[in-house]
């Protein structure tokens, strides 16, 4: 063969058509492993290589994504939940699947999404981790839906969302947890996090703890809930708090995982045995939680699961085919916190 072989040339080659080599050749998953290695024994005996500018620019996309990490407050520099950073690395192999390159970055809630990624063709989409107060980030991805921004969050499925969401079932996660409560006995258990509409994640946790209050004949108490964002030290606060008013408990239900971690330290620094005095429970399961001294039981959000949707319902909106949002199950990860063995 004469001169710089072509994708036309492995097509014929091979007996396939030029779309099935450019797919084959980007890893997707639309092509059999059979056709697939055909594909690439033909391109490196021709000594083919990919010209990924060319090819972008025949699609018209960046062949990347955009992962925005938004800044939460940490007792560290990071300024990142760890929750989401077990996210990573299943949103990282899954582009990588899919023949796409990721784009990382950490945000600060001012700045202008679309302007900075799409509109200037570093990315054909945004994965959006964290948003802080839901109610001051709706306006803004409101204003990416009317920009055409392609996106996709993690985050609470709400009716009057704007956009997409891949989330967790929080609802049926809070009411799990305080179910299992109640199976150890505990009968005043508090619950720490913000219920409200600016945090919807732990409302959902606040509404299916109250669920499963009821459905065991209790009275929710509203002192025993307590408003702390998702942060050791919020946590160790609000446990501070409801020890200093008197306010009676034998349990407790974090609305997060950080948010357990410290009032477990508070509980310990004012001589509370956890689980014997208070039982405690949190919700995210991040690697941490199976770490400390009791190790803490936990709701657990299928993380591997939620970076595979999230790329494949972003990249089937850069691709115009329909996507709706999608709520995951949730299951208990039981540990000593809570008396378990």
């Amino acid at each position: 063969m004469k001169g710089k072989a072509t994708s036309l040339d492995i097509a014929h080659l091979a007996g396939v058509s030029q779309p099935t080599v450019s797919r084959a050749l980007r890893g997707s998953p639309m092509v059999n492993e059979e056709t697939r290695k055909r594909i690439q024994a033909i391109a490196a005996e021709l000594n083919y290589k990919v010209d990924k500018n060319a090819s972008n620019l025949r699609r018209q996309h960046s062949g990347t994504i955009a992962l925005l990490f938004f800044e939460d407050p940490t007792p560290d520099d990071s300024q990142i939940n760890p929750f989401f950073l077990s996210m990573l690395g299943s949103i990282t192999r899954a582009c990588a699947l899919q023949g796409y390159d990721l784009l990382i970055s950490f945000q600060q809630l001012s700045t202008n999404w679309q302007a900075d990624y799409e509109d200037s063709n570093k990315a054909d989409g945004l994965i959006l981790l964290g948003y802080g107060d839901y109610l001051e980030a709706q306006q803004r991805l409101q204003k990416l839906v009317r920009q055409g921004t392609h996106f996709v969050r993690w985050g609470a499925v709400l009716p009057d969302q704007p956009g997409v969401s891949i989330g967790c079932d929080n609802r049926q996660g809070g009411a799990d947890i305080t179910r299992h409560l109640l199976e150890q006995g505990r009968r005043r258990i508090a619950f720490i996090g913000d219920a409200s509409n600016h945090y919807p994640e732990f409302l959902e946790r606040y509404r299916g703890y109250g669920q499963a209050l009821q459905e065991a004949g209790m009275q929710i108490d509203p002192r025993l809930q307590v408003d702390a964002i998702t942060t050791e030290q919020a946590g160790y606060d609000a446990v501070l708090h409801l020890l200093d008013q008197q306010i009676t408990f034998d349990a407790l239900f974090a609305a997060s995982d950080l948010i357990a971690i410290g009032a477990m330290k508070a509980l310990h620094e004012r001589g509370l045995v956890v689980p014997q005095q208070v039982a405690v429970a949190g919700f995210d399961d991040i690697p941490m939680a199976g770490f400390i001294s009791p190790g803490l039981s936990t709701v657990q959000q299928d993380t591997k699961l939620a970076g595979t949707m999230l790329v494949e319902t972003l990249l089937r909106q850069i691709n115009g085919e329909p996507v709706e949002s999608r709520v995951l199950p949730a299951r208990l990860v039981l540990r000593r916190s809570t008396g378990m063995a």
